[in-house]
C-alpha cells in the first residue's frame, strides 16, 4: 500500500509542469555553457590582437588603450549602464530583490549580449580585466529570461534559475564545478536551501559538459604538484595570509568608497566627464604596461599559470603592477571582472613573498598567494580555496590553501568590514540614475 508522501512522489514525478520547469533549466544550462565558450573564445582572441599590436612597438599602447577604453565608457554609459563592472553585484541584487522589474532590468538578454561586447572591447584595449565575472551576470540573464516560458513562475523558481545561472557561469568559465556550485551557496544566496540544491548541481554539470565539449577538459592553471613538506614551510601561510589579506581588503575598501563618492575637483571629473576619466584611466594603463613589459595588460592568466607552472619570466614588481593596473582599470566604469586579475595577482605576490620564506618550494608559495589575495578581496574564504585548488589541480595543498583563505580572509574583514559584492548590489536598489562617479557608482558595479 503507497503512503501519502509515495503518492506525492509519484504525482510529482508523473505531473507534466515540473519536467517542463526541468526542461526550461536544462536548455538554460546548455545556453550558459555555450555562452561561456564562446566569451573565453572571444576574451582569448582579444587579448591576442592587443599582444600583436603592441609587439609591434610597446608606444602603440599610448595611442591604443586611451582611444579604446573611452570608447567602452561611452558605449557603456550610453547604451548599457546596468552592463558596467563584473555583473556580480547586479547578479546578487537581482537575486535578493523583490522588484520583479528592477530583476528584468539587471538581467535583461540586452544588458548580457552588452556585457560581452564591451568587455571583449576593453580587453582589445589592453584592460585589466577579466571575464569570469561577467559570465556570471550573463548566465543569470540567460536562465532569467527562460522564466517567460514558465507560466506557473513565482518567486522560488525565478530566484532558482537565477542562481542556478549564477553558478553555472562559474563553473563554465573556469572548469571547476564545485567552485561553481560553493560560489552559489557561499557569494550568491548564503544558505544552501535543499528546493534548489538539485537545479544548482545540475545547471552546472550540463553547463560544464557544454563548456568542456566545446573547448576540452582543462585545468585553468595547469598543474603543479608543489606541496608544504616541512613544517618550517607553513610560515607561508601565515605571510600570505596576512599580506593577501591586507592588500585585498584594501583593494575593495578603496573600490566601496570610490562608488560611494570621491570628493573635490577630481570626483567631480570622474562624474562629469567619465569618457575623458576612462582615456586619463587608458593612459595610466599603458604607462604601467610599459613599466611591466606588456605583463599588466588583459586577464593575466597566462602569467599566473606561467607563475603556477615555474615556468614565468616577469619582473620583481608584477603583482603590485597589476595590482594598480586593475585597480584603475576597475574604476572606470567598464564592464570587465576581477577573478583573473586578483588571482594574477595573488600569484604575482606570491612570487615576491617567496624571498621572505626562501625554504619553501616557490610554485606553493604562489599559489598560497592566490588564495590569500582572492579571499581578501571578494571575503569568500571558501569560494576560494576551493577554487584554487581546482584551478591548479593540487590536492595536496588543501590543507593549507583552507589555512590561508581564512587568515587572508580574517585580516581583510579588520580592514574592509563590508563584503565587496554586497556593498556594490546596494547601489543597485536605489532609482535608475546616470552614474554620479566611477563604478560601482548606480547603477555601475563590478567584481
Amino acid at each position: 500500500m503507497l503512503t501519502r508522501e509515495m503518492r506525492r512522489s509519484r504525482r510529482v514525478w508523473f505531473s507534466l509542469q515540473p519536467w517542463k520547469q526541468r526542461l526550461l533549466f536544462w536548455s538554460g544550462a546548455i545556453a550558459v555553457g555555450a555562452a561561456a565558450a564562446f566569451f573565453a573564445t572571444g576574451s582569448e582572441l582579444a587579448i591576442n590582437w592587443f599582444g600583436r599590436l603592441i609587439a609591434l612597438s610597446p608606444w602603440y599602447a599610448l595611442l591604443a588603450s586611451p582611444a579604446g577604453l573611452a570608447l567602452t565608457a561611452y558605449l557603456t554609459r550610453r547604451y548599457f549602464p546596468d552592463a558596467q563592472g563584473s555583473g556580480i553585484p547586479q547578479t546578487f541584487a537581482a537575486l535578493h530583490t523583490e522588484d520583479r522589474a528592477l530583476r528584468h532590468r539587471l538581467l535583461s538578454l540586452r544588458v548580457a549580449a552588452g556585457k560581452v561586447g564591451l568587455t571583449l572591447l576593453a580587453l582589445l584595449s589592453g584592460a585589466s580585466l577579466g571575464r569570469e565575472g561577467p559570465t556570471v551576470q550573463i548566465g543569470a540573464a540567460l536562465m532569467h529570461a527562460l522564466n517567460r516560458f514558465n507560466p506557473d513562475s513565482r518567486r522560488e523558481f525565478e530566484r532558482g534559475l537565477i542562481l542556478a545561472g549564477s553558478a553555472a557561469g562559474v563553473a563554465a568559465a573556469f572548469n571547476t564545478p564545485l567552485a561553481g556550485v560553493v560560489f552559489a551557496i557561499e557569494e550568491m544566496s548564503r544558505s544552501y536551501e535543499t528546493r534548489t540544491s538539485g537545479t544548482v548541481l545540475t545547471a552546472v554539470i550540463i553547463a560544464g559538459i557544454v563548456s568542456i565539449a566545446l573547448l576540452g577538459n582543462y585545468t585553468y592553471f595547469g598543474h603543479t604538484s608543489a606541496a608544504l613538506l616541512q613544517l618550517d614551510d607553513w610560515v607561508a601561510v601565515l605571510v600570505c595570509g596576512f599580506v593577501g589579506g591586507l592588500l585585498g581588503g584594501v583593494f575593495s575598501r578603496i573600490v566601496i568608497a570610490a562608488g560611494r563618492g570621491v570628493s573635490g575637483r577630481f570626483g567631480q571629473f570622474m562624474r562629469k566627464r567619465p569618457v575623458a576619466f576612462a582615456a586619463l584611466g587608458g593612459m595610466v594603463l599603458a604607462i604601467i604596461g610599459l613599466l611591466a613589459d606588456g605583463s599588466t595588460f588583459g586577464t593575466g592568466y597566462l602569467q599566473a599559470k606561467s607563475l603556477v607552472e615555474g615556468t614565468a619570466e616577469l619582473p620583481a614588481t608584477y603583482g603590485v603592477l597589476k595590482l594598480l593596473a586593475t585597480l584603475t582599470s576597475f574604476l572606470l566604469g567598464i564592464p570587465g571582472g576581477i577573478f583573473a586579475p586578483s588571482l594574477s595577482i595573488g600569484a604575482g605576490l606570491g612570487q615576491s613573498l617567496s624571498a621572505i620564506v626562501p625554504y619553501a618550494p616557490v610554485g606553493a608559495v604562489v599559489i598560497l598567494g592566490m588564495v590569500a589575495y582572492f579571499a581578501g578581496v571578494i571575503q569568500a574564504p571558501i569560494t576560494a580555496f576551493v577554487i584554487v585548488m581546482e584551478m591548479t589541480d593540487n590536492h595536496a595543498m588543501l590543507v593549507p590553501l583552507m589555512a590561508t583563505a581564512l587568515i587572508a580572509y580574517g585580516v581583510s574583514r579588520l580592514v574592509c568590514p563590508q563584503r565587496l559584492y554586497e556593498a556594490l548590489a546596494e547601489n543597485f536598489h536605489k532609482p535608475h540614475r546616470a552614474p554620479a562617479t566611477t563604478p560601482p557608482v548606480p547603477p555601475v558595479s563590478g567584481t
